[in-house]
């Protein structure tokens, strides 16, 4: 399998520039990742903010950035500019990738969604987490621990399709996809099992495509062999999945952090379904996990 570290190194050693636009970037967290990202040479930055308060901020934590070649500031007075301009960037094409810095995530939200020169599409946003973990041969997609809240059929079809440009942009060609639920049966008290049933048809149907959906599945046995045999669940996807779809915010909040916190895994996340990634780091989240997320960003920018 391809690691995140690999990933890093594959985007570092490409010709092609990618530049990575910052809405609001004047926050010691951001600048961090700025800087391991040029450091791992796999990107330039556009950063839009005050930019007397921006150059400040970089000239006492990161001086080396003041005038770099890859380093590029831009003056946007207030959250909601700095906001516009950075989707400006995106929607011009003079960046291929949007973070966000400083500011609500509701507020970048809006300025992606804008009809003159957002990054809409007819998709709903998902968040999608890659997650290496200590024992498995594979990249372990999770998604949607981050953006909708309780997603209906129709929108978890969706979900399912960003998480599996994600996962082909990395070169899985035909990712198994596991609705997840308590049971792997369908009950119809258990809104869950009938929605994996449902998306699981609608896979066989060619309604999702470029993937194999099979649920419901509970967790152990989407992604054990050892534990779908011993639940008697055959055929040549059981317990091999790659992407796992949680039912609501909850639970994939629960085993985004379970597999980080427990398990103490690597991980990257994007918000896909827009006309381009959208990388949205935590002060939570690690020095090498904004890499990571900006780094999936980047590959799955540049595939079709």
């Amino acid at each position: 399998m391809t690691t995140l570290n690999e990933l890093v190194n594959q985007i570092s050693m490409e010709q092609k520039q990618h530049d990575v636009a910052v809405a609001a970037a004047a926050d010691l967290e951001v600048l961090e990742a700025v800087d391991l990202a040029i450091s791992r040479e796999i990107a330039s930055f556009s950063l839009f903010d005050e930019e007397a308060k921006l150059r400040r901020m970089i000239s006492k934590h990161y001086p080396h950035l003041l005038d770099h070649p890859k380093v590029r500031l831009y003056n946007a007075s207030g959250a909601a500019k700095a906001a516009s301009e950075a989707v400006k960037s995106v929607f011009t094409e003079e960046s291929s990738v949007l973070m966000k810095g400083h500011i609500a995530t509701a507020v970048l939200l809006k300025a992606v969604l804008n009809e003159e020169y957002g990054l809409r599409t007819e998709n709903i946003l998902s968040h999608v987490a890659a997650f290496e973990i200590q024992g498995f041969n594979r990249l372990i997609y999770v998604t949607d621990a981050g953006m909708n809240i309780t997603p209906n059929l129709k929108q978890k079809a969706q979900i399912i399709r960003n998480a599996v440009h994600i996962a082909r942009s990395l070169g899985v060609e035909t990712p198994v996809v596991a609705p997840l639920a308590a049971v792997e049966v369908v009950n119809p008290a258990m809104p869950a099992t009938m929605d994996a049933a449902a998306l699981t048809v609608m896979n066989q149907r060619g309604q999702i495509k470029d993937c194999i959906v099979d649920g419901p599945l509970a967790l152990d046995n989407a992604i054990s062999t050892l534990a779908a045999e011993h639940k008697g669940i055959s055929g040549d996807t059981a317990g091999k999945a790659d992407i796992l779809v949680v039912p609501n915010i909850e639970s994939g909040n629960i085993l985004y952090k379970s597999l980080v916190y427990f398990a103490q895994a690597k991980v990257g996340g994007v918000i896909a379904g827009a006309k381009a990634p959208i990388v949205l780091t935590s002060r939570a989240d690690s020095a090498e996990s904004k890499l990571f997320s900006l780094a999936l960003a980047l590959r799955s920018s540049t595939i079709e």
